[in-house]
């Protein structure tokens, strides 16, 4: 899971990006709005900490809001000491998901950043998503089991898996993956073989192979 972080504390920037790459999250990190902005018709992010108060052309609701009219409506989570019912309200106003107060704890943020994640790219409330064969995926941990016990998956197996799920009973082309995945920095050959080793440790035909557009995971 990709996510953008938006903070011009830089002790704070590094703490959160350490504590969250830690818990296998790729995090890229900025200090000036314009710089975020850039990245976010560049990449494809899945999450956006955003602070209020930054430098830039922005600030962090006038950044959310100029994405917004742009159709790039990523859920945000708004990082900020501002505390007041108005900037509550604004924020929300502005299209956020959640709003946390400076200061806070990591584990806290991480918390929030599941949630997020868990109702907005995985469209669910539940903490597994069920799959054949008695699979089943935590959207909050991203551990996938058989009968409970952990199916292992590497960290490019896993980001594969966690696209399809968010896109189920939806077609994949293969530029999407690469651009998604691999950042189109990728041979067609060896993405394929990782495709198929995830497909190899999931049910049978769970990832079906959509002749001449893609593939598709079908799930509930």
């Amino acid at each position: 899971m990709r996510l953008l972080l938006l903070e011009d504390d830089v002790i704070l920037k590094d703490s959160i990006e350490e504590f969250l790459s830690a818990q296998n999250y790729n995090v890229d990190s900025f200090e000036n709005s314009e710089d975020a902005y850039d990245a976010i018709f560049s990449v494809d992010y899945d999450l956006l900490l955003l602070d209020v108060n930054i430098p830039g052309e922005f600030n962090g609701f006038s950044l959310r809001k100029a994405l917004a009219d742009e159709n790039k409506n990523i859920p945000t989570i708004f990082v900020t000491s501002m505390s007041s019912a108005d900037a509550l309200i604004q924020g929300y106003a502005h299209g956020c998901c959640d709003y946390i107060k400076k200061p806070f704890d990591l584990t806290e943020l991480m918390l929030r950043v599941r949630h997020a994640l868990k109702s907005n790219c995985f469209k669910t409330q539940e903490e597994f998503l069920i799959l054949p064969d008695d699979y089943r995926y935590n959207v909050t941990t991203y551990e996938l089991t058989c009968n409970g016990v952990p199916v292992s998956l590497s960290k490019t197996e896993s980001e594969i898996l966690n696209l399809f799920l968010m896109n189920r009973n939806r077609v994949l082309t293969l530029e999407m993956l690469y651009e998604k995945i691999w950042e189109n920095n990728v041979d067609a050959a060896n993405a394929r073989v990782q495709i198929n080793n995830l497909r190899r440790k999931l049910p049978k035909n769970l990832i079906k192979n959509i002749y001449g557009l893609g593939y598709r995971l079908d799930c509930r």
